[in-house]
């Protein structure tokens, strides 16, 4: 992403101003699970613990969305996006969708 680009979860940005308002933004990832991801949780569901697989197969897909998310709001001429929400669905046996949503918006600076 952009050095200065920011999005935030709330409807503002601290010590900025929202100086034009672009609209709704979107981006998501379908993502599977794979046969070794599949048999170390199966293994951990014996033994308990973190599913790590499992856990960096969603980090990756959450910065995936918010990267397309970004990318939308940057093509519109945006500088930020706020309201960020995040959903998860299961679309499929053993796939997910994560989507990431906002508005895109264009913030200034305010002047102190």
């Amino acid at each position: 992403m952009t050095p200065g680009f920011l999005i935030t979860t709330i409807d503002h940005v601290p010590g900025h101003e929202i100086v034009e308002h672009f609209g709704l933004v979107v981006g998501s990832t379908v993502r599977s699970k794979h046969i070794g991801r599949d048999l170390m949780a199966g293994l951990k569901n014996i033994v308990g613990g973190e599913l790590k697989g499992y856990t960096e197969l969603l980090n990756e897909s959450r910065h995936e969305a918010i990267s397309r998310m970004w990318e939308s709001a940057q093509k519109m001429g945006g500088n930020a996006v706020v309201n960020v929400r995040l959903a998860t669905s299961a679309v499929a046996a053993g796939a997910a969708e994560i989507y990431v949503y906002g508005t895109a918006v264009r913030v200034a600076k305010k002047n102190v």
